[in-house]
C-alpha cells in the first residue's frame, strides 16, 4: 500500500530564520497518525535563511542523516568535528550515549535540506560523525546508497538495519525498487516530478510505503530522489 504525503498537507513551522515542513509528527506538530515509518521517524524539510542556524543543542540514541537540497551546510560538533557539505551530499551523525552540535547556514543564500532520523538499533553506544559527497551524475538513473547499517557501497554508517538512497532521473526514464515484506519504505522528491505506480509526485511530495511493494519510477520532469528503506 502506497499512502502520498503532499508537499501542502505536511505539519509546519516558521520564524524569523527557519521555515520547516515535517513529514511526521515533530516538535509542536502531532498527528497521531504520522509518527514514522516503521524505525524512521523524522523527516524535516528545512529552509534556513543566511548566517542562522540551530545552536548547540543534544541529542542521544538517534541516527541524524541530513540531505542537503541547496546551499550548504556548517556541523560542529562536542566530538571535535567540523565540516560543511553541500549540496546533494550527507552527512550522518550517530547520537549515541549523547553529543552536542550545531549545524549553521555559513553562506549568502537560503539553505534547503531534508534532515532524516531513525531509531538506532540500540540505544546508546559511542557517538560518531561522517560526511561524504555523492557526485549527481553517479547516480543518474540509478540507486545511490548515503548510508546503510552493513556499510554497503562504502556508504556512511548508520546504527540500524536501514538503507538511505537517492536516485536523479531524467524526463521519461524510469526506475525501480522493491519494498520486501516486513519493511518499510519512504520516498520524498528533492526536485522535479515524477510517476509513481501511477501516481504524480511533484517536489517535495512524499510518499509512504509498508510491506511488499514494488515500486516504479517513471520522470516527468527530471527529478532528484531520496529514499529509506528499513525495518
Amino acid at each position: 500500500m502506497i499512502q502520498l504525503r503532499p508537499f501542502d498537507k505536511l505539519g509546519r513551522f516558521q520564524n524569523d530564520w527557519l521555515d520547516a515542513n515535517y513529514h511526521f509528527s515533530f516538535s509542536g506538530y502531532h498527528d497521531p497518525y504520522r509518527m514514522g515509518e516503521g524505525a524512521l521517524r523524522v523527516w524535516n524539510d528545512d529552509t534556513i535563511q543566511p548566517n542562522t542556524g540551530f545552536p548547540p543543542h543534544g541529542h542521544q540514541s538517534m541516527e541524524i542523516i541530513t540531505y542537503v537540497r541547496t546551499g550548504a551546510i556548517t556541523h560542529k560538533d562536542s566530538m571535535g568535528n567540523s565540516s560543511r557539505t553541500e549540496a546533494g551530499d550527507v552527512q550522518v551523525m550517530s547520537a549515541g550515549s549523547g553529543v552536542q552540535h550545531s549545524e549553521w547556514n555559513a553562506e549568502t543564500e537560503a539553505t534547503t535540506l531534508f534532515q532524516i532520523w531513525i531509531l538506532p538499533r540500540t540505544a546508546g553506544g559511542k557517538p560518531g560523525w561522517g560526511a561524504m559527497k555523492f557526485p549527481k551524475g553517479d547516480r543518474s538513473g540509478k540507486w545511490a546508497v548515503f548510508a546503510s547499517g552493513d556499510g554497503e557501497g562504502d556508504s556512511l554508517p548508520i546504527n540500524q538495519d536501514a538503507r538511505v538512497m537517492g536516485a536523479n532521473l531524467k524526463a521519461g526514464e524510469e526506475l525501480t525498487y522493491e519494498v520486501t515484506a516486513g519493511r518499510h519504505g519512504y520516498l520524498v522528491l528533492a526536485a522535479g516530478s515524477v510517476e509513481l505506480n501511477g501516481e504524480r509526485l511533484n517536489a517535495r511530495d512524499g510518499a509512504a510505503m509498508t510491506g511488499a511493494e514494488s515500486l516504479v519510477l517513471k520522470g516527468i520532469e527530471d527529478a532528484e530522489i531520496v529514499f529509506v528503506d528499513t525495518v
